[in-house]
């Protein structure tokens, strides 16, 4: 029986090991293309680990582009979106979750049903949107489409409903109004639901791609994703200096899951435990 187990146990770690591989496979790939040249980044076959690694690509990447503006313009964005969907998704989340109300239910399928919907299909309503308020070539119109989120909303729902009604008995006892109910109660208890929405908030705001080319056309007014793309080429491209951009651009999210990991994890294995 425990030599069963034990095999069980090898097959499984095996299978998770040969999985995880395969997931880090790109992005070691993306880090040994960064340093090559671009004769070996275009090889065919192609060429492992380069003869002499050429750090300058960074270098020289970090010079062609305006990295700083980017990251300025890519950290307002998240700042706003942050802010923007848990606020606005917390107080939805707690109308579905605690209060009664005619046709909740009804409103509470159509959030269902927009994140069913493809998020292109939202784009020609968002742009018309932008443009009728002036703010084409703007932060402010990479900020709006995240200000609100039908995931963010599903997703808080969850920790609210499985908060126990008397703690909200004892606060309605004690003469606390919803607002108070929401903020001073609700909110510091849904802590981890949180902060798992700000993190999955700035994974989707640091890696959208569609949309600021779109309302942006300004260099100098767009994030990393738009602003790495300028360095794909209609019929040529340096893959070197486009891998090199790229390792440049994604480290800010790779510390922000290591700092918050632990609350991530927290806030999905919550999130499937309640119904």
């Amino acid at each position: 029986m425990k030599e069963s187990l034990k095999s069980k146990k090898i097959i499984i770690h095996g299978i998770l090991i040969i999985g995880s591989l395969a997931m880090l496979l790109p992005f070691i790939w993306m880090i040994i293309t960064s340093l090559k040249n671009l004769t070996e980044s275009t090889q065919v076959p192609p060429t492992i680990i380069p003869r002499q690694f050429k750090f300058s690509n960074y270098k020289d990447v970090w010079d062609l582009l305006p990295f700083g503006r980017f990251y300025i313009n890519t950290i307002l964005m998240l700042i706003f979106r942050i802010l923007g969907s848990v606020f606005f998704s917390a107080m939805a989340a707690y109308a579905f979750a605690r209060i009664k109300f005619p046709g909740k239910n009804f409103f509470f399928m159509i959030v269902l049903i927009q994140m069913m919907i493809p998020g292109q299909l939202f784009i020609i309503p968002q742009y018309n949107i932008v443009s009728k308020l002036g703010l084409l070539n703007t932060i402010s119109a990479l900020v709006i489409p995240g200000i609100v989120s039908a995931f963010g909303t599903f997703l808080l729902r969850q920790f609210f409903i499985g908060i126990p009604n008397e703690l909200e008995e004892a606060a309605i006892l004690d003469g606390c109004n919803r607002w108070q109910i929401f903020w001073k109660i609700m909110m510091p208890l849904t802590r981890s639901g949180l902060i798992a929405l700000g993190i999955f908030t700035a994974l989707f705001a640091w890696k959208d791609l569609m949309w600021p080319l779109i309302v942006n056309v300004s260099i100098d007014k767009m994030p990393l994703s738009s602003g790495l793309a300028s360095l794909q080429g209609q019929y040529s491209t340096n893959f070197p200096q486009l891998m090199a951009g790229s390792m440049i651009a994604i480290w800010p999210m790779l510390l922000l899951f290591i700092i918050f990991q632990r609350q991530f994890i927290e806030g999905i294995a919550s999130t499937g435990s309640k119904s």
